[in-house]
């Protein structure tokens, strides 16, 4: 590894050992799993509006197409933005936010009828997996990573 002609970020260059290669690919293979996944759940929320609006209404979201819309392109932007190194630490910050206050408000297991907490459980805990999985790739994405587009503010 050498460091970043343009900052003080770490690079995997050619003749640097396997391992470090291998980690290259891993996170690259990383990077597009999660935030294509994130990305992914976001496109839905504009293909499965009206459902969804109704679920946050259920929830008693105020505004809940809004708050569907914005969510749906938070989650787009998030996940584009680790998938091709733009603005990575914002965009997983931005996932790793979403995801908690959409665990709490969207999946309240502790608040439904015993026989829906399991569901809202599952939910619930993805979510906050989801999101401290983001929290990592946020403070990893303050390195330099092989593969993006390498705009950055940190």
């Amino acid at each position: 590894m050498t460091d970043d002609p343009h900052g003080d970020r770490p690079v995997v260059t050619a003749g640097a050992p396997a391992s470090a290669a291998a980690a290259v690919v891993v996170l690259l293979h990383g990077r597009v799993l999660f935030g294509g996944v994130l990305a992914f759940m976001g496109v839905n929320h504009f293909m499965q509006l009206e459902a969804m609006t109704g679920y946050a209404q259920h929830k008693g979201l105020p505004a809940p197409k809004l708050s569907v819309l914005a969510s749906g392109l938070v989650l787009v932007l998030g996940g584009l933005s680790v998938v091709t190194g733009v603005l990575p630490v914002v965009g997983a910050a931005a996932l790793a936010a979403f995801l908690a206050v959409s665990a709490l408000t969207m999946h309240d297991f502790w608040a439904v009828p015993e026989d829906q907490q399991q569901d809202e459980m599952t939910g619930f805990l993805k979510n906050i997996g989801l999101a401290g999985g983001a929290l990592a790739v946020a403070a990893y994405a303050t390195t330099g990573w092989a593969y993006s587009v390498g705009i950055s503010l940190f």
